[in-house]
This record gives structure tokens, C-alpha cells and sequence, in this order.
């Protein structure tokens, strides 16, 4: 039986016997997990095991958010605190290498975290390129404030996620940064011109568009699609993600609970893969929510089995050696300089 086109969350930190059906039943491609569903080590690894059991896949991915900052599902005292993008963006003065090689060092490790817990998906890197005007949702996630700067160290931050054994999830594509609202609570509008989001916004997607997989952003871009966000849009799709971008990998949508997206979650789920999306999200685990979402779903097929197949071929057999205490040192010494302003 193929996995169905969706990743769904789990209420805690164990499976109830209703998930654990539920989720045999419905056989979702992956899940993700939150700070609600994290308390220990042993307990997360438990949870990923018991995940990948209801499905059957032992390769079945398993998500987090874990990008640093405001934005860490895994916490002390049981986790090291990595920083946010902006941080990496700000080190060293003018010296783009030890930039680079501190954030691929961050993902390194955080990879390390990761690959303990069986977690082998981060939604990370950001590349979104932050309008001084835009809502601060996005602020110092973001690696820096041009394209280049957001494209060198995102990839870095990539590269390093993939050495460790995790797939990078490129968002949110094709860019959040001029959304002047917070999508997780109502639906932005950006009217920038199509040359301009061109030259600013798609430029760093376009520049990681080999990447596995990516996360589409809840906005709509109204030089391209005036009544839809980019996630339910065609026309973002064709014209600017598989188009402008040049993305093909496995396109996933964000969360679908988001108040961003309006309609019942059976549409949310069905407008979403009609668009052109690979897969959907759903990540607060309600049970009534993900059996909506399922509704609107299928098996993964076509183009889409294709890419997901691809994308978990990405990962490589074995992490790239890593000397942890040696790793840990050299990332604390480059934050103790203080950073340029």
C-alpha cells in the first residue's frame, strides 16, 4: 500500500491507542513532532520508533522544527540552545568563509541531535529575505538581508544537515520575507511586482532549487495570484516555484491549521495537492482536524511518489565523521567574539 500524501502530528509525548490506529490505518508519508510531544531523549526515540511502527517504513520520515532561536522544539536542559540565522549572518565581520563554516558547523551538530532521536528532517534552512517593513515572524530567522547572503549560508546550513544524516527542508518558498502579517494568523498579502520578488525573493530558492524538499509560505502574491496563497495557487506553482525557481523536489505545504488558509481542512488538504503540492501538513495532532486532512488526501502517485522516493534517497548511509567535543568547541569560540553589528 503507498503512504498517503500527507504528515500529521501526534497529540504527546506517547501514541494513544486511537493514534496508533489511526495512523495504521491511514499510513501518512511522515509525521512531526513539537515541543508538546518532547521530554527526554529516551522517550523521543521511543516515540519515533512507535511512529515508524504504525506505518511500517522504518526510513519513514519524521520532522521537527529545529532551526535555532525562537524556533527549537528541543530544549534544555536535555538539548544544547543553537542561535538563530541572523547570528551566523552576523559573525566575523567580512569574512564570508568562517560565516559559511560556522553554519554548516550549527546544522552539523544540530544534525547530531537529531540522528540520536531518529528525527532525519529538519524544516530548515529559512531562506527567506527579510523586508526592513515586513512583519517580524520572519526577523533574525532569517540568515541575512540580501539574497546572496540568505543563499550562502542557507546552503551551508543544508550541506551540513545532509553530512549528518538529515534532509533540509528549503522554506518558505517562494518567499516570506515582504509579508507584512504573521500567516500563522491571518493571510498576508504582498504586492510586490513580479521583477521585484524576481530579483529579491526567488533568488535564494532558485539558488538551493537542488535541495530535497521544500515548504510553501501561506501568501498570496498578487502579481501572480490575486485570490489564492502561494501553498493553493497554480499559478504560483507553475509560473513561479516549478517555473521562476526552478524547484522539482518534493513540495510540501505549511501547516494546514494555519488561520492563514481559510475553508474546511478537507478542502484545505484537497486545494493544496490540486495546486501542484507533493504532499500536505498537519501539525497539531486533533484527531477530528487530521481526519479531515486524510479526506482530502490520496496515496502518494505519479510525480509525487517519484520525489519523495528521491528525497529519501538523499540521505546518505553514513553521517560524515564528526568530533563532538572538538565540533561543540569550535562552535562556542566563534560566538564569544562579539558580533558586528
Amino acid at each position: 500500500m503507498s503512504p498517503r500524501a500527507c504528515i500529521l502530528g501526534c497529540a504527546g509525548p506517547t501514541l494513544s491507542k486511537e493514534e496508533i490506529a489511526f495512523f495504521r490505518d491511514v499510513k501518512p508519508w511522515g509525521f512531526i513532532l513539537f515541543g508538546r510531544n518532547v521530554e527526554t531523549p529516551d522517550q523521543v526515540r521511543k516515540l519515533t520508533d512507535a511512529l515508524r511502527g504504525t506505518v511500517g517504513r522504518p526510513d519513514a520520515p519524521i520532522l521537527i522544527d529545529q532551526e535555532g532561536g525562537r524556533v527549537q522544539r528541543l530544549r534544555a536542559p536535555h538539548w544544547r540552545t543553537y542561535p538563530p540565522g541572523r547570528a551566523y549572518g552576523r559573525l566575523a565581520g567580512n569574512d564570508p568563509l568562517l560565516k559559511r563554516e560556522i553554519a554548516r558547523l550549527g546544522a552539523r551538530l544540530i544534525a547530531h541531535d537529531l540522528a540520536a532521536l531518529g528525527i532525519n528532517v529538519d524544516c530548515v534552512p529559512v531562506l527567506d529575505v527579510p523586508d526592513p517593513a515586513g512583519h517580524e515572524i520572519i526577523g533574525d530567522r532569517a540568515y541575512g538581508q540580501t539574497p546572496d547572503e540568505v543563499a550562502s549560508l542557507g546552503r551551508a546550513a543544508a550541506e551540513g544537515l545532509i553530512a549528518g544524516g538529515v534532509l533540509p527542508v528549503i522554506k518558505h518558498i517562494p518567499g516570506h520575507g515582504r509579508a507584512m502579517a504573521d500567516s500563522h494568523l491571518e493571510l498576508p498579502v504582498v504586492e510586490a511586482s513580479w521583477d521585484e520578488l524576481d530579483t529579491r525573493d526567488f533568488p535564494p530558492f532558485r539558488a538551493l532549487s537542488d535541495m530535497p524538499m521544500a515548504m510553501t509560505a501561506h501568501v498570496i502574491y498578487a502579481a501572480i495570484d490575486r485570490k489564492h496563497p502561494a501553498t493553493t495557487s497554480k499559478k504560483v506553482h507553475r509560473k513561479a516555484i516549478r517555473g521562476a525557481i526552478g524547484f522539482d523536489g518534493l513540495l510540501m505545504t505549511d501547516d494546514l491549521s494555519m488561520k492563514a488558509l481559510s475553508g474546511d481542512f478537507t478542502d484545505r488538504a484537497r486545494d493544496s495537492l490540486s495546486a501542484g503540492c507533493d504532499v500536505v501538513l498537519h501539525c497539531n495532532g486533533d484527531m477530528g482536524e487530521m481526519k479531515a486532512v486524510v479526506a482530502g488526501t490520496g496515496p502518494l502517485r505519479g510525480k509525487s511518489a517519484r520525489r519523495a522516493d528521491a528525497a529519501l534517497a538523499r540521505l546518505p548511509r553514513k553521517a560524515e565523521p564528526l568530533d563532538l567535543a572538538e565540533a561543540v568547541a569550535r562552535f562556542e569560540a566563534a560566538f564569544e567574539t562579539r558580533p558586528a553589528a
